[in-house]
């Protein structure tokens, strides 16, 4: 494991850009921020709110998912850690940046009359429309209940497909397209659904006698863990962040699993492959505020549109 960069506040959403860059949000710094495999940083946006992932489109824009905020608090230790809804909040949004501009516009803010809440992570399609997850805002006394939403890149299009989902995280999609991925936080499941077009489940999100949305199970610690965000090996294997475990859980299709310790912190959020035959692992660090580089026994699946 090599430390590409530090003095990251909260970083997030890795994204290869495939020039021997990457992209990077900071969440506390709010902030989209292209580091060089050398350690050079450079802020290319500062979007406010909270971004917090992001993914190339099919026109060479970032869309970045920005949580709206949060609340941060720093331990005796000096790491910065959320601590709920900053007071400012007033909503989420996903956003398109000209990452060689910075400048950038508010795609989405609503879903239908719905307020987008605090949308985490993001892929896209091979249509050019991409998928989020947005498990909404915490407070001290209550949550909301979270959804995952299909949108098309040119802002003509957002829906909600799967409600409620508890604390939907990470997002992805199988090699072939035609299965979504979505990590539940809090139980530290990995949950799947059968696609049969563009933003279509093949059967309705609905509670069943073997899931609460009418997925079916991947995986589920048997313990206590907590998921974030994920990537997806080009084999179809599905590696999600997982929190106060520090490190990568690394799921099959058919629900075997193995966890990989990235030392160094306890909330390892997200990662995304790169280098040479995507065979890195450059992997965020959240409290740390880092960013390495893994040398990864099996190569990633390459992303739609990545540079």
């Amino acid at each position: 494991m090599r430390v590409v960069a530090d003095d990251l506040w909260f970083p997030e959403g890795p994204v290869w850009v495939g020039d021997g860059s990457l992209l990077v949000v900071e969440i506390r710094r709010k902030t989209l921020t292209r580091i060089w495999l050398d350690g050079r940083k450079s802020v290319i946006a500062t979007l406010g709110g909270g971004p917090n992932g992001a993914a190339m489109g099919p026109d060479g824009y970032c869309y970045v998912v920005n949580n709206g905020g949060f609340k941060f608090t720093q331990r005796a230790d000096g790491q910065w850690v959320t601590a709920g809804t900053p007071d400012d909040y007033t909503t989420g949004r996903v956003e398109r940046v000209d990452i060689d501009t910075g400048t950038f516009e508010v795609l989405y803010d609503k879903v239908g009359d719905a307020k987008i809440r605090g949308p985490n992570d993001i892929v896209f399609d091979a249509h050019g429309g991409f998928y989020f997850t947005d498990p909404g805002k915490t407070r001290h006394r209550d949550w909301d209940r979270g959804s995952v939403c299909y949108a098309k890149g040119d802002g003509s299009m957002v829906r909600e497909i799967i409600f409620p989902i508890h604390k939907p995280n990470g997002i992805g999609l199988s090699p072939d397209g035609k299965t979504l991925y979505v990590a539940e936080t809090e139980s530290a499941r990995l949950w799947a659904w059968d696609l049969k077009g563009p933003g279509e489940l093949a059967r309705p999100a609905v509670a069943s006698h073997d899931s609460p949305h009418g997925s079916r199970l991947v995986h589920g610690w048997p313990t206590y863990a907590r998921f974030d965000s994920l990537a997806v090996e080009a084999n179809g294997n599905i590696c999600v962040g997982t929190l106060d475990r520090g490190g990568v859980t690394v799921c099959t299709p058919s629900g075997t699993a193995e966890f990989i310790p990235v030392p160094g912190d306890t909330h390892i959020t997200n990662l995304c492959f790169g280098g040479p035959g995507l065979r890195k692992v450059y992997v965020t660090l959240s409290y740390a505020g880092k960013l390495v580089e893994i040398d990864w026994p099996r190569p990633g699946l390459p992303l739609y549109y990545r540079q």
